[in-house]
């Protein structure tokens, strides 16, 4: 008795050959030539006229031959995906993490469902904002995000300054430049908040994912390692198809 996961690795191959022998089939048949024949003798009006040896053509291709073997070829593919979707109707498995089990009896096609959204959501997972490492974080209830230390900082506001280079004289001005000086005036105390995650809460649920990944992919192994009874179907459609 074969087992789903045999019957699933030859579908590919045996839907690739009916799909390349049905398009044979077709192609030979639109050809009119194949399916014709003939046959002629010729006989002269006297028996002193030319002599000439019959002809004929054999038909090359029979619809009727050809229905027979489409509906050979058709028939294995027909039967083997039908033994893999009545598998799938009854091979489940338990999707175990860690010893516990998550999910019992899954499906094989609800299995396969997971891994991709899986696949998907570890994409999202691994685009989360995370925390400034250069920051320091503490959490703040009253905000329900993220903060640092209060940091003080000082407001300098530029205030002109004269510095003489020569003073006046009965003949001429003080020469005089002006300059700006940064003069203390105040303090800014800032917070920084943020709604982005710490590194370690990052890591920890791509952990999880991971870990829900292989799960589920040994789960489908273990389904798709259940004995399947093989359904012939292929033969019955055909034999009223073609019949």
């Amino acid at each position: 008795m074969a087992k789903l996961n045999q019957i699933i690795a030859v579908e590919k191959g045996v839907k690739s050959k009916s799909h390349q022998d049905l398009t044979a089939a077709h192609h030979g048949l639109q050809k009119p030539a194949l399916l014709a024949g003939m046959s002629r003798t010729y006989q002269p009006k006297d028996e002193e006229g030319e002599q000439l040896p019959p002809e004929s053509t054999r038909v090359q291709v029979k619809a009727e031959d050809v229905l027979r073997e489409t509906a050979a070829t058709l028939t294995r593919l027909f039967d083997v995906t039908a033994t893999k979707d009545w598998a799938n109707c009854t091979a489940r498995a338990d999707v175990k993490v860690e010893g516990r089990t998550l999910l019992g009896q899954v499906p094989v096609s609800y299995l396969l469902f997971l891994e991709k959204q899986l696949t998907d959501v570890q994409t999202f997972i691994r685009k989360l904002p995370v925390l400034d490492a250069s920051e320091s974080w503490v959490q703040d209830p009253s905000t329900d995000a993220w903060k640092t230390e209060p940091v003080r900082t000082v407001r300098t506001k530029k205030v002109p300054r004269n510095h003489v280079k020569a003073e006046a004289t009965d003949k001429h001005p003080a020469q005089v430049d002006v300059y700006y000086e940064d003069v203390p005036v105040g303090y800014w105390t800032t917070v920084k908040f943020s709604g982005a995650l710490p590194a370690r809460r990052v890591n920890e649920l791509l952990d999880r994912v991971e870990k829900l990944q292989q799960a589920v992919k040994f789960a489908r192994e273990e389904a798709n390692g259940a004995e399947v009874t093989d359904e012939r179907v292929g033969e019955v459609v055909f034999g009223y198809l073609f019949g």
